[in-house]
């Protein structure tokens, strides 16, 4: 009995006495890192450790990494990939689902490892995410496998890294890099898809008891001219006191735009009506060159003259009214307000554009 209490005694001990080490820096003086970008609003994470070449440079490739799968003469595998770093497993994680090299891959963390070849490699994405290093590496945990072609580099990279470049609002090549060697893969997403997505989700949490994130989703879709309906939806409930939206400029030209979009123009017309009103003079104004672009030049010439009248005598309605009327051909008008707006002019900019305006509306030409 005293031997069984004295056994779990020292067991007990070498547990605490294991619990209570030190902390030092990972084996063999490799340095931990992790890296995160985010690719449109898809965060990518890699957790790795980082070899050094130490004057190893020309042994590296083929040598202290092996070609193909090996046997590491330990663990439960005789023909394992690189770890792709060095001590535990290399992680990389996405936060929605993506695609790698063209391939799908669902959102996840995954173990990532490299069959190297000078030729072509293979890059692994394993469900495993835990297992030190590759020693227990088993093809049954692949869930990707895509080839790529190594790239040599001019200089050495002394501490193996990743590195993201390339980098759009869709896309990026993420590299590791280490001595002269480049393996490049590149990671898209289906921004649209998952943005919409995210918005759906958020607006079913308190953001939702506001109208400016209602406003903000349907006018990211407008932008993008995706899931027009769904962004009608959305436009309602900003427009909507109801349910806590608000009837101002920006709530209702957005929700006017939409309509556009989706050929329903005279409800588009009647939105604005009710807007114009409620804007900014900065926001009529720039409504009304909208119209100018649209090649609706008397509905602009309305939109400036109930901004003048609105806001007299200021360079931006004056400014509004030259265009509007030039636009619809009756340069003697315009350029009566066009000489009225030069002495007002908040800059030279402003200055030097009137300036021309006025030489431009001399010789009969369109301002626009």
């Amino acid at each position: 009995m005293k031997r069984i209490l004295l056994s779990a005694l020292l067991l007990a001990v070498t547990t605490l006495q294991a619990q209570r080490l030190l902390t030092t820096s990972p084996s063999g003086g490799n340095k931990k890192a992790s890296v995160t970008e985010r690719i449109g609003i898809t965060d990518v994470t890699i957790r790795y450790d980082r070899p050094a070449v130490k004057s190893r440079e020309g042994k590296i490739w083929g040598q202290l990494v092996p070609a193909g799968y090996t046997d590491l003469q330990f663990g439960t595998r005789k023909a394992s990939p690189w770890r792709a770093g060095a001590n535990e497993s290399t992680t990389i994680e996405f936060s929605t689902d993506v695609t790698i090299e063209g391939q799908p891959l669902s959102k996840g963390k995954y173990g990532f490892f490299i069959a190297y070849d000078p030729a072509q490699s293979t890059l692994i994405f394993s469900k495993a995410t835990t297992n030190w290093g590759s020693y227990y590496y088993d093809p049954k945990d692949d869930v990707l496998r895509v080839n790529v072609k190594p790239v040599t580099t001019d200089r050495s990279v002394e501490w193996l890294k990743y590195e993201f470049t390339n980098q759009t609002e869709t896309a990026a090549t993420i590299s590791l890099q280490w001595e002269k060697l480049s393996f490049p893969f590149t990671v898209e997403v289906d921004l649209n898809k998952t943005q919409v997505e995210s918005f759906r989700t958020e607006l079913r949490t308190d953001k939702g008891f506001y109208w400016l994130p209602w406003q903000q989703a349907a006018q990211w879709c407008l932008d993008r001219n995706t899931n027009l309906e769904e962004a009608l939806r959305w436009a309602d409930t900003a427009t909507n006191p109801g349910v806590l939206g608000e009837k101002n400029f920006t709530t209702l030209a957005t929700k006017a735009q939409i309509l556009e979009k989706l050929n329903r123009g005279a409800e588009a017309t009647a939105i604005m009506k009710e807007a114009t009103p409620l804007g900014t003079i900065s926001q009529v104004h720039q409504y009304g060159k909208t119209l100018l672009t649209q090649k609706r030049s008397k509905e602009a010439l309305e939109v400036f003259k109930s901004n003048y009248e609105k806001f007299p005598n200021q360079f931006t309605t004056l400014a509004g009214l030259v265009r509007g009327y030039s636009a619809v051909g009756d340069y003697r008008k315009a350029l009566e307000y066009a000489e009225k707006a030069l002495p007002l002019s908040p800059n030279q900019l402003n200055t030097d554009s009137m300036t021309k305006m006025i030489q431009q509306l001399k010789e009969g030409k369109d301002v626009n």
